[in-house]
């Protein structure tokens, strides 16, 4: 199950069932649970763990230290879930001590071609980042959200669930959940609502979440009067429920 020509530090934990391909380095203080695919060319460095049934495919760089100035040494780690597909040369660096101390990936997401996932960064489950989308330090990427090719997103910023980005997105402050945002810098345009009907939402929680939409970005209330009206609406429709929560959890400010 590891080719001869891959490199184990002895100081790494791999599960028997584990996969490596030629060339690979898995470097000390690394974990790696069962029937994780490892293909060539793959670089691993601790401290990292990485949960069952991951594919990392080739040429992909996974824990290495940040280039972030603050970083001085110190023994960060990177976290990475269950049955996550991680395509070619995929870049993810562990924390600082600044901030979580960890880089955090969930479950089931698919990170393509060329991604990159910057130190301290929260992806949790089931989102997609397409080919050639940077998450600089300090980014939160909620559930089921997708990154279109080239989405660019600032430091600090918080992705919200079910949301989705079109190509080539510059994304400067938070983005609510549901919300669709296109452009540089990124513009609100819509719900995401091809994704949430895929999703299986009702056509009627997606007329409410479209009101809803319409109170936050096309009626010029304040962000404070938008919330509490969308208050009243959580009875009939819980779903906005996550989008009132990613409202309150906005540091940055949303996206306009």
């Amino acid at each position: 199950m590891i080719h001869s020509t891959a490199i184990i530090d002895p100081r790494a934990t791999l599960h028997p069932s584990v996969n490596v391909g030629p060339y690979s380095i898995i470097g000390p203080d690394v974990v790696v649970g069962a029937d994780t695919i490892i293909e060539s060319h793959v670089v691993i460095k601790g401290p990292t763990t990485i949960g069952a049934r991951n594919h990392i495919f080739q040429f992909s760089s996974i824990g290495e230290a940040t280039p972030d100035l603050k970083y001085h040494g110190e023994p960060t780690t990177l976290t990475i879930g269950d049955d996550n597909v991680i395509r070619e040369s995929v870049t993810i660096h562990r924390g600082t001590v600044q901030d979580r101390g960890d880089t955090y990936i969930g479950n089931s997401n698919l990170i393509m071609c060329y991604v990159h996932i910057g130190h301290d960064s929260v992806v949790r489950n089931n989102t997609i980042l397409v080919n050639n989308t940077a998450l600089a330090g300090h980014v939160v990427v909620d559930d089921w959200a997708i990154l279109s090719g080239y989405t660019l997103v600032h430091q600090f910023c918080k992705i919200g669930a079910h949301s989705f980005s079109g190509m080539g997105t510059a994304i400067g402050k938070d983005v609510p959940a549901y919300v669709t945002v296109s452009g540089s810098p990124a513009e609100a345009r819509t719900i995401n609502a091809e994704g949430l009907r895929r999703r299986g939402f009702s056509e009627s929680t997606l007329s409410n979440l479209r009101r809803a939409f319409k109170l936050i970005y096309r009626q010029g209330l304040t962000l404070d009067v938008a919330m509490e009206r969308l208050s009243t609406m959580t009875t009939e429709t819980p779903e906005i429920l996550p989008l009132i929560e990613s409202l309150e959890a906005s540091e940055r400010g949303i996206v306009r």
